[in-house]
């Protein structure tokens, strides 16, 4: 990076899931190293790094509060990087905790300031978060993502259910079933595989309900976080534009921003905090 502009970017598949703690330093290395000059160059990082399992612990910090908290040093064997982790965030009642995320919102609240409201961030593990005054009040995961994964793979209904397509009414139909009747989604699932049954149900048509009965329920649960509130969504795949439909739909307008973008700006508050604290 160069200030808040990015000059080169690299990826790996290596992370937490395939890395003991003392691997991760040699792996970063191997990714950064033609960047480096003799000089420490300084290295902002979030998300499951800071975990238990990660890199180095970075300690949950409890809401409410800033989103970015004074990022973590991690003592590291080579003198040309300074590595420095974004602590996550932590909720004790009801229980709830974010690694990554508090960076996309550090990165949005940079981007608008002044911004109270809701920020949905659609993924495997949706949250919805309350934000006022710059902090984070308070927020709520949802394993809506996983849960579709899990249903659509992995039970009897994976015979009924498409890998793509998309119907569009079928999914609107489903959003407002589970919204109004929340409390049969157990069974309306299970009308999935006997729609195929008794009456060919299209998978395609399947995939779109299961996807709306799932939605709709975080809706429907999610409905005292969004109704009647600013909402910002941090995603630009179709899930996000899925989720923004969905809430129009209710009355409730969103607006989609970038996550790559909420990410780099995060980052980049992060590297200016790290500069103040030393």
């Amino acid at each position: 990076m160069q200030g808040a502009t990015p000059l080169a970017n690299a990826d790996s598949v290596d992370g937490m899931a395939s890395l003991t703690p003392e691997a991760f330093e040699p792996a970063l290395l191997n990714l950064i190293s033609d960047w480096l000059g003799p000089e420490p160059t300084a290295v902002i990082a979030c998300g499951m790094v800071g975990a238990k399992q990660g890199w180095v612990e970075a300690p949950y910090v409890a809401v409410p509060t800033m989103p970015l908290a004074p990022p973590v040093l991690v003592k590291t064997k080579s003198s040309v990087i300074s590595v420095h982790i974004i602590p996550g965030l932590q909720q004790p009642n009801p229980a709830d905790v974010m690694r990554g995320e508090e960076t996309q919102i550090a990165g949005f609240l940079a981007l608008n300031p002044g911004w109270d409201g809701v920020i949905c961030m659609p993924g495997t593990h949706s949250k919805w978060v309350l934000v006022s005054a710059g902090e984070v009040v308070n927020f709520q995961t949802f394993m809506t993502g996983e849960l579709f994964a899990t249903l659509s793979q992995h039970t009897v209904l994976r015979h009924s259910i498409a890998a793509v397509g998309w119907d569009e009414t079928a999914f609107f139909e489903a959003v407002e079933d589970a919204i109004s009747k929340p409390e049969r989604i157990a069974a309306r699932l299970f009308s999935l595989r006997a729609e195929d049954l008794l009456n060919s149900q299209p998978k395609s048509t399947a995939r779109s309900r299961l996807s709306g009965l799932l939605i709709g329920a975080e809706l429907a649960a999610s409905r005292p976080y969004w109704l009647g509130q600013n909402i910002a969504i941090i995603g630009a795949d179709k899930t996000a534009d899925i989720y923004a439909s969905a809430l129009a739909r209710q009355g409730a307008p969103a607006t989609i921003t970038d996550p790559t973008r909420m990410t780099l700006a995060g980052l980049t508050a992060a590297y200016r905090l790290t500069k103040e604290n030393t």
